[in-house]
């Protein structure tokens, strides 16, 4: 593949994914993270092969950043999920519970 098709792929997948997220209503952004989270995985994997693949030292400067951003957005997707699953629960759900009459120090 060359350099130029590599970019227009690139550019094409950008500004899809661009598109399809602006037209998600803003309620909806965080459960579409976490129904997507299995995509970060896969990103994650394609970005190790490229860097696997890389032979020149710009290639693998590339594709080490390619590792480290998916990965960051891998884990970010999985913090975004426990943060709202954190808001469904009930807010004594968490809390240590007292018997009655019990005091506190």
């Amino acid at each position: 593949m060359t350099g130029m098709v590599a970019l227009y792929i690139f550019m094409l997948a950008a500004f899809t994914g661009y598109e399809v997220i602006a037209r998600v209503p803003v309620i909806l952004h965080t459960p579409l993270m976490s129904g997507s989270n299995f995509v970060h995985g896969i990103v994650l994997v394609g970005a190790m092969v490229a860097l696997g693949a890389a032979h020149t030292p710009l290639e693998k400067i590339i594709g080490f950043l390619g590792v480290l951003l998916a990965a960051g957005n891998a884990v970010g997707g999985y913090v975004v999920t426990e943060r709202m699953l954190e808001m469904f629960k009930a807010s004594g759900q968490g809390a240590k519970r007292r018997a009655p009459g019990a005091e506190t120090h």
